[in-house]
């Protein structure tokens, strides 16, 4: 019982600094790439106190909730987005010995736990009594349903490969030639989570120049604050999930198979970054044709070849 305690504080703590670390470096790193100078002067060696100026701005806010909201849905809808990926790490490995719970359906309980947050965002669209919020709620909910799919069977393909549902036992199956065999898998699972994510250049629901920001429209202070964590959360879930699935998790020479898995979800986080700063937003219409006409097709090719290799061998 003491164990499973101390694991969860474990996780709790990492919960709680890893996404605070990703939001930083995001800061750092889009001032380097779109010469950004505001984030780099707060605290004046390298911006380093701009996280807290953050925390600081958004605790003096004033809490608002419009006259019109749903109050009850409203207020809790940035609870929802956030608790299912507290909820996820409690499953995922680190390292051979360090997992709070080794669930033997862990991948299900996984995919079955993050579709949960995107409804944070749906209930903030429906209950804020904005026409604005309502689209970004809508949108959000066409995004799931669009990409939940391929990011399932993405997952599926590397089940398959391992022959177990456990998130411990695929790492402990994974092998190096996994890479190029499941490559197409963790393209599709990857991009399919940063647009369940709601990150650019999938940001269609908060699309600021169109619909101000989407759900989170009449969010004010610190309910606001909670949905950007959850953001950041998501990064840290998916850049996790990617990295014991596809990269072999702990596996790797010379280090610490802990310090393995770290290297690899914050390699993985800083893509995320590099995708935001790079690339546009996709139009709706572009949106919904990745994942039908492109995301879809590859992940049942790649459940289709794992299915013909594992027949074969």
């Amino acid at each position: 019982m003491l164990e499973v305690a101390l694991s969860f504080v474990v996780i709790l703590v990492v919960f709680l600094v890893l996404p605070l670390i990703i939001g930083q470096t995001e800061h750092k790193v889009m001032a380097h790439m779109q010469s950004r100078l505001g984030p780099m002067y707060a605290g004046r060696f390298h911006g380093w106190a701009q996280l807290i100026a953050d925390g600081v701005k958004f605790a003096q806010k004033e809490d608002i909730v419009p006259a019109a909201a749903d109050r009850r849905v409203f207020m809790i809808a940035p609870a929802v987005a956030l608790i299912p990926y507290l909820v996820v790490l409690i499953v995922i490995p680190i390292d051979r010995d360090r997992v709070a719970v080794d669930l033997d359906l862990g991948l299900f309980f996984v995919l079955a736990v993050m579709g949960i947050g995107v409804l944070g965002s749906i209930m903030a669209g429906w209950a804020s009594g904005n026409k604005y919020s309502v689209l970004g709620g809508m949108r959000s909910a066409a995004q799931l349903m669009s990409y939940e799919l391929p990011l399932v069977l993405a997952a599926s393909s590397v089940a398959m490969a391992a022959g177990t549902l456990s998130l411990p036992g695929i790492v402990e199956a994974w092998q190096w030639w996994w890479l190029p065999w499941q490559a197409i898998g963790a393209v599709v699972f990857f991009l399919a989570g940063l647009a369940e994510l709601r990150r650019p250049p999938f940001d269609m629901p908060i699309a600021e120049s169109e619909i101000i920001m989407g759900p989170m429209t009449e969010y004010t202070g610190m309910r606001f604050a909670l949905f950007m964590l959850s953001e950041y959360a998501g990064i840290v879930v998916l850049s996790f999930l990617t990295t014991v699935l596809f990269l072999g998790g702990w596996h790797g020479p010379f280090l610490p198979g802990w310090l393995w898995t770290l290297l690899k979800v914050f390699l993985l986080a800083f893509v995320v970054i590099w995708f935001r700063v790079t690339y546009p937003r996709l139009r709706e219409d572009q949106l919904q044709r990745l994942a039908w006409a492109v995301l879809v097709p590859l992940s049942l090719a790649q459940l289709a070849l794992t299915g013909v290799v594992k027949v074969l061998t």
